[in-house]
């Protein structure tokens, strides 16, 4: 399954959570679509990057890469245009006064007392913009996104044919300001807490050899914090980058341990490595990321709801991608342009 001209170098995608952040990956995503030489096999997403997937698939299901295009720009353009809580319209990532003052209320009060109704205007622009029936049938890339188990934090990937307008929620529930959303009887919160984003399906349910890891979080910041205030929002930071952490330096171990092993005269070798052994030895991963420009921004700018910070984003994410084809579009197929030791380790 993969989505591209015949021939075209394929790609999976691994794309992470981060709120508003995530237009940048709308960004990145509406430039990798330009290119019609490069096709999508699997694409892993969590939170933002569940929607991103969710849009890049739908998208494709319903009319190919301008139809991809389309979905994702709707998508960002109805999320802007269905929160109450507005600001920012020159393009700053300021949250608005009534949003800081809820989230204050959050240290206090659960999301039943604050939310009685349980309102979610993002369950209406997903029942509203996909066809999940027609998605879980025919979708032309495979979807992986992420929840987490509230009772025991075990991470539950939901595929192509589990796709719900549940599954997307649950994928980007943040317990402290929405209720936790039930499947099948037990409840789910953000894929973060587990996986940001799970990278493993990529390898053990694709083929195609080449991974993108499109990174919101900064693999490494400029400053140590200082208050307290500074502190506690590290440290939830690093929580929801730990378990994606850890998953790349298995993968930077593993292939060590594979290439280590080959013996001179590499193919008898290789044709004596088991099945997973020639997998991780085929694998190349490539990343766009953004730490000097997202790692500046204030983290409540994840939470910042304004059309003018998701384009000012949106156009980020596609310099920043546009740049990155330019050096290494013509790696894709042929060699690893992402160094897993020497990030991971």
């Amino acid at each position: 399954m993969s989505s591209g001209q015949a021939g075209a170098p394929t790609l999976n995608l691994a794309l992470q959570g981060g709120g508003a952040h995530g237009a940048f990956t709308w960004g990145v995503l509406d430039a990798l679509l330009e290119r019609s030489d490069l096709a999508f096999e699997g694409v892993s997403g969590t939170s933002a990057g569940a929607m991103n997937a969710l849009c890049l698939g739908h998208g494709l299901m319903e009319g190919g890469r301008d139809g991809a295009r389309q979905a994702l720009a709707g998508f960002w353009q109805g999320v802007a245009a269905s929160t109450p809580f507005s600001a920012g319209k020159d393009g700053s990532p300021t949250m608005a006064p009534a949003m800081k003052l809820m989230l204050q209320w959050t240290e206090h009060f659960s999301p039943n007392q604050l939310n009685p109704l349980d309102l979610n205007p993002l369950r209406d622009i997903l029942g509203e913009q996909f066809d999940f029936a027609r998605l879980r049938r025919h979708c032309p890339v495979k979807l992986f996104i992420a929840a987490t188990h509230a009772n025991s934090g075990k991470l539950r990937i939901f595929r192509n044919a589990e796709l719900s307008v549940e599954a997307l929620l649950a994928s980007a529930c943040l317990p402290t300001i929405h209720r936790s959303i039930m499947i099948d009887g037990q409840p789910y919160w953000d894929g973060g807490y587990s996986a940001n984003p799970a990278v493993f399906p990529l390898v053990y349910d694709c083929t195609a050899a080449d991974t993108l890891l499109v990174l919101l979080a900064p693999l490494h910041y400029a400053e140590t914090p200082a208050s307290a205030q500074d502190i506690r929002l590290r440290l939830r930071e690093l929580a929801f980058n730990a378990t994606f952490l850890r998953e790349m330096r298995m993968f930077a171990h593993l292939r060590e341990q594979v290439g280590s092993s080959r013996l001179p005269g590499w193919l008898p070798e290789l044709l004596r490595l088991g099945r997973l052994e020639r997998r991780l030895h085929s694998l190349r991963f490539h990343a766009v990321t953004a730490d000097a420009l997202l790692g500046e921004l204030p983290p409540e700018s994840k939470l910042a709801v304004n059309l003018p910070f998701f384009e000012r984003l949106r156009d980020d994410g596609r310099q920043h991608a546009i740049d990155w084809l330019a050096r290494h579009g013509a790696d894709v197929g042929r060699r690893a342009t992402l160094d897993l030791g020497g990030l991971f380790y």
